[in-house]
């Protein structure tokens, strides 16, 4: 029987833990986010592009617990705003903005615009307290829409209209979501290659040293 591996998502976010918890259901894996542990040091994530952020936040989750983390950077890249609010997408209304503050700035940002293209764009890192990590890419096209519309998902996606299903991510179950977005697609990348991901964490993973206490 193969041993439960607990991996540390590098995150508190709910909606995430969620979508991962559903896509890595059957692996022997113990989904753990960052409110299963105590205070740890936030990390800045001012790295140049979403792999370097993802790598950053996995790999010092995975020194600071001594567990292995995946951490995913994902971030809204509209063409019409010179690429904005790309990396910057959690923090683009402000710190302590919420889901509906940032997707009232992109409205009010995007008056005027008639090319509304933009793509979600996601980074998957999944580090080892030793340093070493695996990077998974991924990216889903889409346009702005006019006005919110959707009760599901977070972030900016009420706002983020996927034509082939003629919805807004938010108007999506979380299996429809999963299937096609940019966190899916690369997760969907993670799950294939699974069974080989576990046994590099094992290889990569510090082995505990035993000592005879002699008086």
């Amino acid at each position: 029987m193969q041993n439960l591996v607990t991996l540390v998502l590098a995150s508190r976010n709910s909606g995430k833990t969620a979508e991962i918890e559903d896509l890595l259901a059957g692996f022997p894996v113990n989904i753990k986010n960052l409110d299963a542990f105590g205070p740890i040091p936030h990390v800045a994530e001012d790295g140049i592009n979403f792999e370097v952020n993802a790598y950053k936040k996995a790999s010092f989750t995975a020194r600071v617990l001594g567990l292995p983390a995946l951490a995913d950077d994902s971030g809204l890249v509209v063409e019409a705003l010179g690429g904005a609010p790309g990396i910057f997408s959690a923090r683009y209304a402000g710190e302590n903005a919420t889901d509906q503050q940032r997707c009232a700035k992109l409205l009010d940002e995007m008056k005027g615009h008639t090319n509304r293209k933009a793509v979600f764009e996601c980074a998957i890192s999944i580090a080892v307290p030793s340093g070493p990590s695996l990077t998974y890419e991924a990216r889903c096209e889409g346009t702005i829409a006019e006005k919110p519309a959707g009760q599901y998902g977070f972030g900016y996606d009420p706002i983020f209209f996927y034509s082939p299903l003629k919805k807004t991510f938010a108007q999506l179950t979380r299996e429809e979501k999963s299937r096609v977005s940019h966190r899916g697609k690369a997760l969907g990348e993670v799950m294939a290659e699974f069974d080989k991901i576990l046994k590099w964490i094992g290889q990569n993973m510090p082995v505990m040293e035993k000592f005879n206490c002699k008086k």
